[in-house]
C-alpha cells in the first residue's frame, strides 16, 4: 500500500498496528525504530507520527508514484546498487562513514545494510520527502524480516542537496575513513530550470566562463557534475572513496578540469554500464571511482562494469595534452599542433521553418509546405551533417537564404535590393520573434551566425561534429555559388581548389585519422569541435608523406588539377607568421 505518498509494504504496515496503535508519542516511536534500524529520528514531527498511524488503520491506496525522469531522477535500481556495493567490497577498502547526497529511495544504503558493511553512520540527503519516507519502510522491512541487529545509525536529511553544508559532516568525522556513493541526477541546469526545479544550485557561472561562451552553451553544467565537484571540494582530505553513477560526458569533464583543480584523488576508474538496461535511457553513463586524499591523478582507466578483470583504455592528460585514448595517442601525437588555416562553424539561424528551403519543380517550398517565390540572389545551397557522405559534394538537397555576409550586418538592405525575400521574411517574422537564443538580443531583424567572408569563399574542406564514422569532404560550388554548410558541420574554406584538395587529401590520411580517434569521445553531444580540429598540424602531416602519394589521391578524386602549387601550398603552411589560430581549450583527433 502506499503512506506518504511512498510505497509501505504489508509486512512494515502490520508492525506499525502491532507496536504502536498503543504508543501517544513519536519520541517514543523513534527510540523504538532506532534500535530496530538505527534510522534517528525516524518521525520529525508528533504530527507525522499519528498521520501514519491513522492512514496505517484505513488500509488504503493513495497515488501513484509521479514520473521524475526529467528531472534526471534516475532511480537506481537494487541489484544494480547491491553490485556496486560487492565491487566496493572486493576493493577491500574500508570506511565508518558512508554518505549519499542524493539518496533517492535508499537502494545503495539498503545495499550497505544488506552486505554487512561495517559502518558506523549513514547520512543520506533527499529533497523529495515520499522517497525518504520509502527507504526508511525498506530499512525497516528488512530489520522486521530478518535476525539481524542494526548495528549502523542511519540519519536522513530532508533537505536541497545544494543548501546542505558538507563541511559539517567532513569536519565531524575528520578522522575516519569515507564513503561517498551515489548517483546524483542527469540533467543539466538549463533542463532543471525550464522545469521550474528546486533543486538547482544558486545560479552560478562555476566553471568561470567568458561572457560569450555563457550565453552560447558552455555556462550550462550538468548537475551530477555540480554535486560531484562539491563532493570533492568537501573531502578530498578525508581518507575515503567516492562512488557515484554519471554520465561519461561528466567523467570526462572533471578529468579535464582535473588539470587545473588538482583535486587529490588518484586511481580514478570509470567502469561503463548498460544504461539503456539499468535505467531504460539511452545515455553512455559508467560508475566513477576514485580514491581521496591521494596524490592527484590526470588520468582514468576504463573498464566494462560487468567484466572488470580488463581494461580496455585509458583517457586524460598526456604530455600537457587531454586524449581520448593514451596508447593510440602515443602513436599519433607527432601530428599533434595547431592548424595552419583556421575551422569555421557552419550557419546557424534557429529558423529552419522559414530559413530552409526544397526546390520542386524550379520552384522553392519552406518548412510549412508554403510555396516561396523570392529573388534568388541570396538563396544558397546548405549541406547538414547527414549531406557529408560523398568524398566530392557539389550538390545540395537543400537550400538556405542568407540575410548577412558578416554577424551583425545591419540587414535594412533586404528591403531595398530584394523586396520579395523582404516581404516573406517579414510576413514571417514573428517565427524568427520566437527565437529563443540570447546571441539574437539586439541584433539586427533576421540575424543568422556562423556567416563571414569564409562562407563565401568557392572551395572548402568539411567534417560532420556529429558522427563517429567520419570522413573529411571537398565542397565545391553548386551553380557558381559556394555551399554553406549548417552550425553541426565544421569547415575550412579556399579561394583556389589547390589548396582545398591539398587539406582535403592531409586531412583524410591514416596518421590523421588515428590522431582523431586518440582525441575525440564518441558518447560527446558533438563528437569533432573546432577546439579538436585546430589541434591537427597539416605541415607536419606533410612531412610524413611524398609527393607520389598526393599525385595517387588527387587521380583518384577525378578532377583537373596537379601537384604544381604543392610546394607553394607546402611554404604557406611551414611559415609559422601566418598561422591563424586561437588558444583553445578542450581534446580530440587522430593518425596516418
Amino acid at each position: 500500500m502506499k503512506i506518504f505518498d511512498t510505497n509501505m509494504t504489508h509486512t512494515v504496515l502490520d508492525f506499525f498496528k502491532s507496536k504502536f496503535c498503543d504508543l501517544k508519542l513519536f519520541t517514543s516511536a523513534n527510540d523504538l525504530l532506532f534500535e530496530k534500524t538505527g534510522i534517528i529520528n525516524f518521525f520529525n514531527t508528533q504530527y507525522e507520527f499519528d498521520k501514519l498511524k491513522a492512514i496505517a488503520n484505513e488500509n488504503i491506496n493513495i497515488v501513484e508514484e509521479p514520473d521524475r525522469s526529467e528531472y534526471g531522477d534516475f532511480q537506481t535500481n537494487f541489484d544494480l546498487a547491491n553490485n556496486i556495493v560487492k565491487f566496493i567490497n572486493s576493493e577491500n577498502f574500508q570506511s565508518s562513514i558512508a554518505i549519499e547526497p542524493t539518496c533517492g529511495k535508499g537502494n545503495f544504503i539498503l545495499a550497505l545494510i544488506k552486505n554487512n558493511i561495517p559502518l558506523k553512520k549513514i547520512y543520506g540527503i533527499e529533497i523529495y520527502k515520499p522517497y525518504i519516507w520509502e527507504c526508511k519502510f525498506s530499512i525497516l522491512n528488512f530489520f522486521h524480516t530478518t535476525a539481524i541487529n542494526a548495528v549502523t545509525e542511519i540519519e536522513f536529511i530532508h533537505l536541497n542537496v545544494f543548501n546542505f553544508d558538507f563541511s559539517s559532516i567532513a569536519e565531524k568525522h575528520l578522522a575516519e575513513k569515507i564513503l561517498i556513493i551515489g548517483n546524483p541526477p542527469w540533467v543539466t541546469n538549463s533542463k532543471l530550470s525550464i522545469l521550474n526545479s528546486s533543486n538547482l544550485p544558486e545560479k552560478t557561472n562555476f566553471k568561470k566562463h567568458n561572457g560569450f561562451d555563457a550565453i552560447t552553451g558552455k555556462g550550462n553544467f550538468d548537475i551530477g557534475e555540480y554535486i560531484s565537484l562539491m563532493m570533492l571540494d568537501a573531502f578530498q582530505n578525508h581518507y575515503g572513496l567516492m562512488v557515484f553513477l554519471l554520465k561519461n560526458s561528466v567523467i570526462k569533464n572533471i578529468l579535464f578540469d582535473q588539470k587545473i583543480r588538482q583535486y587529490k584523488i588518484s586511481k580514478i576508474e570509470q567502469y561503463n554500464i548498460d544504461s539503456k538496461k539499468e535505467f531504460n535511457v539511452s545515455v553512455d553513463a559508467s560508475l566513477f571511482c576514485c580514491k581521496l586524499n591521494s596524490k592527484p591523478e590526470l588520468f582514468c582507466n576504463e573498464f566494462d562494469f560487468y567484466n572488470n578483470s580488463k581494461q580496455f583504455n585509458s583517457f586524460g592528460w598526456f604530455h600537457e595534452k587531454f586524449v581520448s585514448d593514451i596508447s593510440r595517442y602515443e602513436l599519433s601525437q607527432n601530428i599533434d599542433g595547431k592548424c595552419q588555416f583556421e575551422w569555421r562553424q557552419g550557419v546557424k539561424h534557429d529558423c529552419s521553418n522559414i530559413m530552409e528551403l526544397e526546390k520542386l519543380d524550379n520552384h522553392f517550398v519552406n518548412g510549412i509546405n508554403q510555396n516561396v517565390s523570392i529573388e534568388n540572389d541570396l538563396i544558397y545551397g546548405i549541406l547538414k551533417s547527414s549531406d557529408l557522405k560523398s568524398n566530392v559534394i557539389n550538390k545540395s538537397r537543400k537550400y538556405t537564404i542568407i540575410t548577412q555576409q558578416r554577424i551583425g550586418q545591419d540587414t535594412s538592405y533586404i528591403r531595398l535590393k530584394f523586396p520579395k525575400t523582404f516581404n516573406y521574411l517579414e510576413e514571417n517574422k514573428s517565427t524568427f520573434e520566437l527565437r529563443k537564443s540570447s546571441i539574437y538580443k539586439d541584433k539586427p531583424a533576421y540575424s543568422i551566425f556562423g556567416i563571414g567572408d569564409y562562407s563565401f569563399k568557392p572551395f572548402k574542406v568539411a567534417i560532420s561534429g556529429l558522427y563517429k564514422n567520419y570522413s573529411f569532404n571537398l565542397i565545391l560550388p553548386q551553380e557558381s555559388k559556394p555551399l554553406m554548410l549548417d552550425d553541426t558541420c565544421y569547415f575550412l574554406s579556399f579561394d583556389n581548389i589547390e589548396f582545398a584538395v591539398y587539406s582535403y587529401i592531409l586531412l583524410n590520411t591514416n596518421i590523421s585519422k588515428e590522431f582523431l580517434k586518440s582525441v575525440t569521445f564518441t558518447d560527446a553531444k558533438r563528437i569533432f569541435t573546432k577546439d579538436v580540429l585546430m589541434r591537427i598540424d597539416l605541415f607536419k602531416i606533410s612531412k610524413l608523406l611524398n609527393i607520389s602519394y598526393i599525385e595517387e589521391e588527387i587521380d583518384k578524386l577525378f578532377l583537373n588539377i596537379s601537384t604544381s602549387k604543392w610546394n607553394t601550398f607546402i611554404s604557406i603552411i611551414s611559415n609559422k607568421s601566418i598561422v591563424q589560430t586561437n588558444i583553445f581549450e578542450t581534446i580530440n583527433v587522430t593518425n596516418p
